[in-house]
């Protein structure tokens, strides 16, 4: 009977040790908000919302962004990478993800945390929009003046 009960831990042990690890981290940044779920062993996907990365952003500076942490990195095994961003536009969007996916590959392997701080990959960029104040057409842009 504990034989049959030892086997069956082990065989649990190995399902768990070949089954693919999936460490979750979000990221914010303006008012977007991206959920990113790293997926260790994994194939060298990268979706976001369902789409390829380099479909969803199409300028290289928003590409280079969401690539960051993983260039950094320099994993030896491939990554798959799933990320769900919200709210925000484009710029924030690549912002929020770069971020969660820094988080991530941090919780993956703690030994990139300082250079990922080095690298402020780690830091969230406090910049918000600016709020309208009364008596202004816009946050600082006053209303038209006409001297006659």
């Amino acid at each position: 009977m504990k034989e049959e009960n030892t086997n069956q831990n082990n065989n649990q042990e190995k399902e768990e040790i070949l089954s693919p690890a999936k460490i979750l981290a979000s990221g914010r940044r303006k008012e977007a908000v991206a959920r990113v779920q790293l997926i260790v062993p994994g194939k060298g996907k990268f979706l976001i919302n369902g789409k390829k990365w380099d479909e969803y952003f199409t300028t290289p500076l928003h590409r280079l962004l969401v690539k960051e942490p993983l260039n950094k990195a320099n994993l030896s095994t491939p990554v798959d990478v799933k990320a769900k961003a919200e709210g925000g536009g484009i710029t924030g969007q690549a912002g929020a993800i770069r971020l969660g996916l820094a988080k991530a590959l941090v919780e993956y392997n703690p030994q990139l945390k300082s250079p990922f701080k080095r690298e402020k990959l780690l830091t969230r960029d406090p910049r918000a929009k600016e709020r309208k104040k009364y008596g202004r057409r816009g946050a600082r842009r006053r209303f038209q003046w006409t001297k006659r």
